[in-house]
């Protein structure tokens, strides 16, 4: 008897949709759920630490005044701050504008040759004096009180790394819109995740970490925040959400750019899950559930994707023999399946014409962004599958290049 392959239709088909709610909606779920269970820590009163302020900037001249002017109006007190900016490469006047900054304390590290933000960073560690390290970026801007509120979980012994909220000024793009969505779910997933003991995701332009933790990230390495993140929570300590020690930036200014961007990311998170064996906490089964779920399925969605697609196209030609229809994709099932994901695709390809502010584009928004997202995985993949991706910063285009921030700008 030969085997009927089409009984295999329905199994892609629903194992591929699982995968999908999984990843956006059930370990969210599952994740808050068990968060109430835990009870909410209530930091100590400690003496500030003292803090160095390492800002990455290559080719940064257009933002790079408003930063040094935005850290030096921040609330901490000046002798337990140090400010240094990583410079590596620049050949346009960020060298020059930073050392004009001098002699208010500001350190500049600078090397003619370009090795990418890693080596920039680990050149600028040598200098670093700092109890904490605070990793930031030229084009973002920090409240008032994002050293302080990331300072204070370090008064418990076993953090090792902080993570503060990162937040988009959206300028009422469509584009805007899905970064603030989406930097507003991840925040929901960071809260919950520290409420549990520990959380997976770290944002490079603010995030902090006990300099003793701190080693230096071999060559090649793509996302160095995730890198770092990892290694403080292999070795025992917990890294924890700061949602007061809040960073500011401008939009990309198209959806391509934002798109090559997340391709970036998506590069190396598929790096992170190539050297898996050495990053995953395997003695914290639940830390690394989380660090599973969060970071090393999202990538895997568009695959998913596809095989919803393909299976439910494959079961409309090739009807499946048995079973329940619905659960089997049988008539007219198979041609729901296919026509509500034909549905999808076509409300986010309308949404790239129709601008937020319409009724229609607030509808249109989600399932455009998600696309966007999916595909931008799909280009980090062919990336990482064929040595594509560089660990040099490509740099997306942003509103700021042509309006920069101002402190003034920061609520």
């Amino acid at each position: 008897m030969m085997y009927d392959f089409r009984i295999l239709f329905p199994f892609i088909f629903w194992l591929s949709v699982g995968m999908i709610l999984y990843t956006y909606a059930g370990y969210p779920l599952l994740v808050a759920g068990l968060a109430q269970l835990r009870r909410k820590p209530v930091p100590r009163e400690v003496p500030l630490p003292s803090i160095t302020l390492l800002i990455a900037a290559y080719n940064e001249e257009a933002v790079i005044a408003h930063k040094l002017d935005n850290a030096l109006a921040i609330n901490y007190p000046p002798d337990k701050l140090q400010v240094i900016v990583a410079a590596d490469g620049s050949d346009d006047s960020t060298a020059e504008i930073v050392k004009n900054y001098a002699d208010q304390g500001v350190e500049l590290s600078y090397h003619p040759q370009r090795g990418g933000k890693m080596a920039a960073i680990n050149r600028a560690m040598e200098n670093a004096q700092g109890e904490i390290i605070v990793f930031s970026d030229a084009n973002n801007l920090y409240t008032a009180n994002a050293l302080r509120a990331l300072a204070a979980p370090f008064s418990s012994q076993d953090v090792g790394g902080v993570v503060g909220a990162k937040k988009v000024f959206s300028g009422g793009s469509p584009v805007g819109e899905s970064e603030s969505l989406y930097w507003r779910y991840e925040a929901f997933l960071k809260e919950h995740e520290t409420r549990l003991g520990c959380c997976t995701a770290a944002a490079g332009e603010i995030f902090a970490m006990r300099r003793v933790l701190f080693k230096r990230p071999p060559e090649g390495i793509i996302n160095d925040d995730f890198y770092l993140m990892a290694k403080i929570i292999r070795r025992g300590f917990n890294v924890v959400y700061a949602p007061e020690a809040q960073s500011y930036e401008s939009v990309s200014l198209s959806a391509e750019d934002e798109i090559q961007r997340r391709a970036r990311i998506v590069a190396g998170r598929y790096q992170a899950m190539r050297l898996a064996h050495k990053l995953l906490p395997w003695k914290r089964p639940l830390v690394t559930w989380q660090m599973v779920s969060h970071k090393f399925l999202r990538p895997l969605v568009p695959l998913a994707m596809m095989g919803c697609f393909a299976a439910a196209l494959a079961a409309v030609f090739f009807p499946p023999p048995q079973g329940i229809p619905l659960f089997s994709l049988r008539p007219p099932w198979g041609w729901v399946m296919l026509a509500g994901q034909g549905l999808f695709y076509f409300m986010a390809w309308a949404g790239r014409g129709i601008q937020i502010s319409h009724p229609a584009g607030k509808m249109l928004y989600l399932p455009k962004f998600l696309l966007d997202s999916n595909l931008a995985a799909l280009i980090g993949l062919y990336r990482f599958l064929f040595g594509k991706q560089t660990p040099l910063w490509q740099k997306a285009k942003r509103r700021d290049e042509q309006e920069p921030l101002r402190i003034e700008d920061i609520p």
